[in-house]
């Protein structure tokens, strides 16, 4: 399994950025897919998550009204489009994939330890 991101890129405050990611080795169809952070010296932190359909997202009190995860299982790619960046949301951000199970709930998706691929991830730098 491979798990490839990109997008990411110096912005300023205020702008946007796209992340996409790709992944081979897996039927797409039949994974949730998240999207995670780490700020430096700060925990992984789960942003945002999309179940195998895209029929429910799930988002981070943080981030919700900003950041729009979305899914073209066409493509085997997922991605997060991310308006009105903050310079604290300066982190690698990952991607990852879990294969879906009904009934998760928010706590499960966007939890960290519930997911099992991982890309290497790409950095986001806001600047003030």
């Amino acid at each position: 399994v491979q798990v490839v991101e990109s997008g990411g890129g110096l912005v300023q405050a205020g702008g946007s950025l796209r992340l996409s990611c790709s992944v081979t080795g897996l039927t797409f169809d039949d994974y949730m897919m998240g999207w995670f952070r780490q700020a430096p010296g700060k925990e992984l932190e789960g942003v945002a998550s999309i179940t195998w359909r895209g029929g429910t997202t799930y988002y981070s009190d943080s981030v919700k009204g900003r950041f729009t995860i979305s899914r073209e299982n066409a493509k085997n790619t997922l991605y997060l489009k991310m308006d009105g960046l903050k310079p604290e949301e300066t982190a690698m951000s990952y991607c990852a994939a879990v294969l879906w199970a009904p009934f998760m709930t928010t706590a499960e998706a966007l939890g960290a330890s519930s997911y099992n691929y991982w890309g290497q991830g790409t950095q986001v730098t806001v600047s003030s």
